[in-house]
């Protein structure tokens, strides 16, 4: 299986995020999946791809073509580059069988919702699963069950949008969908 992760490109975010992270990676390598990532030497991003290639797995960076070459990391098997985010994320989708997001920003969040809200009018069935570290995602999770509680969502948002707490949590998740 091919695993997506969305995630962080900063550094200084708290420790824990990594050290998760990597645990995340070698189980992935030890159940032989690949990694779908954005492809930079930058914050979580590096860390997933150094961990995968340190467990001997596999990773699949695809990297925009606007970013500085010295940004690009060297633990990608695979560079696919693109020339804007909506080829970037399209790609990341044909690439994937499963999204997971990790802790992130903006362009995390963009990720997220682009392959949710495809889902939710009918063009795949992959499932988006937060990666609820430490709580990180509460927040997100609050407002979606706003927007639920307030009629403008279609579906209960946990029909597109799963949360994991655990690694266990996400692996079960990710399991079910292999």
């Amino acid at each position: 299986m091919k695993i997506c992760i969305f995630c962080s490109a900063n550094s200084d975010i708290d420790h824990d995020f990594f050290e998760m992270t990597r645990e995340l990676a070698r189980w992935a390598v030890k159940e032989g999946h690949t990694i779908v990532y954005g492809g930079m030497s930058l914050g979580l991003m590096e860390c997933v791809a150094k961990a995968t290639k340190e467990a001997g797995g596999r990773t699949i960076g695809v990297i925009p073509r606007i970013a500085q070459p010295d940004h690009w990391s060297k633990f990608t098997d695979v560079e696919i580059p693109c020339d804007s985010l909506s080829e970037r994320k399209q790609i990341m989708f044909d690439q994937s069988d499963v999204f997971v997001a990790l802790p992130g920003g903006i362009g995390t969040l963009d990720e997220i919702f682009t392959i949710a809200s495809a889902a939710t009018i009918g063009y795949h069935q992959k499932p988006v699963i937060l990666y609820n570290m430490k709580g990180f995602w509460n927040s997100l999770v609050a407002m979606l069950d706003d927007l639920h509680s307030r009629g403008v969502t279609r579906k209960q948002w946990h029909t597109y949008i799963k949360v994991a707490s655990t690694l266990q949590e996400l692996t079960t998740l990710i399991n079910e969908n292999a």
